[in-house]
């Protein structure tokens, strides 16, 4: 099967192998660790996170597993959804504590399951106020852990172990081992199996660049990664440090003391130490890339990660339009329908039991088989996630009194004023968008409720910062798309008008039946919408129209305005029959202009558009209410 080259190594599994690549090329990466929060809302709140800082392409992340194997079900869980749902490859870390050996196969079966191809191996720390001790069946040390997993998973897992540039808090810190001593326990771990070596948090960089200067002086070669924890207040900094008896130097505590009591300067000056130190450290060439613990919060490590210029600023670093899976059979996945752009987990959820997936291009659209249609309620793809996320909606939505009440909604969400259209699992619009915002709020502000765009683009640059996918030295292509609901005359009057426009494409269909109203006669074969050109490769062809995924993605794009947007008011309320006028009465279109050389996809509307009013609409929404 041919590779697409993934410029971020989505199809390198294993996060040792990442960073080979990685070094082999000269470039340093960044990590990202979350831990399992403690309530529901706090889990919704952290796959938004994630899903945002995704996009700035860390190499992998790791999830950590609570004192005791306290968080072990949820660990999973995340785990789970981060690689199915993310782009992400996950290192889930697993601990001996509290765990025989049977309850660690079960775990390593588990993340296997999920499609996780990464451990990080722990000793752990007990539950809090307890002392550790190894239980029946189970490991003492996490060399034995390792050891464990190579004997019975083979090369299956890349092992991550822990490093202690200070010592360990049980060890060298307590007083009961000795520096070298610790240095040969870590190297037993690599030598039994482990791949690479993440640090515990530190503050003093000296000590730090030592620690790797001795790993190697003893014959540790694999990888080791600076665990780097920002400052985010003063009280967290004291407690953690004092946990974890990490040694602060002198003119931190001095920085810190006349500002501990300001937050926002906490924040800033603990911002502009971890620029220094990660730059002091990169500039070592000692380390391949950094490891954020970003305490489940994002400015300060993104701010850290900007001021550090990891993140290009004039560069794309997609690799697709669409963000690549990271579940095995997915890998070499590079096609998928246009439709579920902007609900990429839910057309994961629904393609997830295929046997192979489409790679260089579509093939024959009758033949995989897409799963129902289901509530995922958890991330947010066919059901409110919270109670929190749907009264949160509902106060940015409002009321609907009328028509034009809810082209409205569409024309705040394109300005800006509402974050999320319920088409699309995130907020926010792309960057594309903004080349043809003015045409989209025109039409809107008509009554063509669009929910999926794009500008045609004639050979970009595929480095371009808004058009741009697939790594440096290509060239991209797009034609203009626009996918909207609208009434039945309008749309017959727009397949009328397209016999005056030859290189325009139109399908639509309604809610009640699967017959196409078309203006062409080919009905069995893919359009391309998106492709690129790159030296020696094959052109790709990421995303396309197919009218026979557009029969099954109607029955989702549909549903969304009674079960979803119409969950949002009281039933029978006239909010609830406008949405229900709109779900039954109105056709969901997509239109394709061929033309991406010289083509105006926005000219066919005007001929139609000005003929039909929404005051048409309004008064239909009279006899509704």
């Amino acid at each position: 099967m041919p590779s697409r080259g993934d410029i971020n190594l989505r199809d390198t599994p294993k996060v040792h192998e990442k960073i080979k690549h990685r070094q082999d090329m000269g470039k340093i990466f960044f990590s990202f660790e979350y831990f399992p929060p403690k309530t529901p809302s706090g889990v919704d709140n952290l796959y938004d996170r994630i899903d945002r800082m995704s996009r700035v392409e860390p190499l992998f992340v790791d999830v950590t597993w609570g004192a005791g194997g306290s968080t072990s079900d949820l660990t999973l869980e995340i785990s789970g959804n981060i690689q199915r749902y993310f782009g992400l490859d996950v290192c889930m870390h697993l601990t001996c504590t509290n765990m025989p050996s049977g309850k660690v196969d079960d775990a390593l079966n588990a993340a296997k399951e999920r499609g996780i191809r990464n451990i990080v191996a722990l000793r752990g720390d007990p539950p809090k106020g307890e002392e550790w001790h190894s239980i029946e069946g189970g490991f003492e040390h996490a060399v034995d852990l390792v050891r464990h997993i190579r004997k019975s998973f083979g090369e299956h897992f890349s092992i991550c172990v822990a490093g202690y540039p200070e010592g360990h808090p049980a060890g060298l810190l307590e007083g009961n081992l000795t520096y070298e001593q610790e240095l040969h326990f870590l190297k037993e771990k690599v030598e039994a199996g482990g791949n690479f070596i993440i640090t515990q948090m530190f503050y003093d960089t000296d000590r730090f660049l030592q620690f790797v200067k001795d790993c190697r002086s003893i014959g540790i070669e694999v990888p080791i990664i600076p665990g780097i924890l920002p400052i985010q207040n003063y009280n967290g900094f004291e407690r953690m440090t004092k946990f974890c008896k990490t040694h602060v130097p002198d003119e931190v505590l001095k920085a810190l003391q006349p500002i501990k009591d300001d937050d926002a300067a906490v924040k800033e000056f603990g911002i502009r130490l971890g620029i220094d130190m990660c730059r002091r450290i990169l500039h070592s060439g000692l380390v391949p890339g950094i490891h954020f613990y970003t305490l489940n919060l994002e400015k300060a490590v993104m701010s850290i990660i900007e001021g550090l210029d990891m993140i290009p600023k004039n560069q794309s670093i997609r690799s697709l339009p669409w963000r690549p899976a990271t579940i095995d059979r997915r890998r070499h996945e590079d096609v998928r329908p246009i439709f579920w752009s902007n609900r990429p987990k839910s057309y994961i959820s629904r393609t997830e039991g295929w046997d192979e997936f489409p790679n260089g291009r579509w093939g024959d659209n009758r033949s995989p088989a897409f799963g129902e249609l289901t509530e995922h309620h958890l991330l947010g793809s066919g059901g409110f996630r919270s109670k929190e996320e749907k009264e949160a909606l509902h106060r940015a939505y409002g009321e609907l009194k009328n028509f034009s009440d809810v082209s409205n909604i569409f024309l705040r969400y394109l300005s800006g004023e509402v974050s999320r259209l319920l088409w699309s699992e995130s907020d926010g619009l792309a960057k594309e968008t903004m080349i043809i915002m003015e045409p989209l709020k025109w039409l809107n502000k008509h009554g063509l409720f669009t929910i999926n765009s794009q500008p045609r683009v004639n050979g970009v640059p595929s480095s371009d910062i808004v058009f741009g996918w697939g790594g440096p030295g290509g060239y991209v292509y797009q034609k203009a798309y626009i996918e909207f609901f609208a009434k039945r005359e309008v749309v017959e009057a727009l397949i009328e008008a397209s016999k005056s426009y030859p290189l325009i494409t139109i399908f639509a269909v309604s809610s009640k039946d699967s017959e196409l109203l078309t203006n062409t006669k080919n009905l069995s074969s893919a359009n391309a919408v998106t492709w690129g050109v790159f030296p020696d490769r094959e052109i790709i062809q990421p995303t396309v129209v197919d009218p026979y995924s557009f029969l099954v993605w109607k029955e989702e794009a549909f549903s969304i305005w009674t079960e979803l947007w119409g969950r949002l008011y009281e039933k029978d309320s006239t909010s609830q029959q406008i949405l229900r006028h709109i779900h039954d009465n109105f056709m969901l279109v997509n239109v394709v202009d061929n033309d991406y050389v010289a083509g105006d996809i926005f000219r066919l509307f005007d001929d139609v558009v000005p003929k039909f009013s929404l005051h048409d609409t309004e008064l239909v929404a009279n006899h509704v209410s």
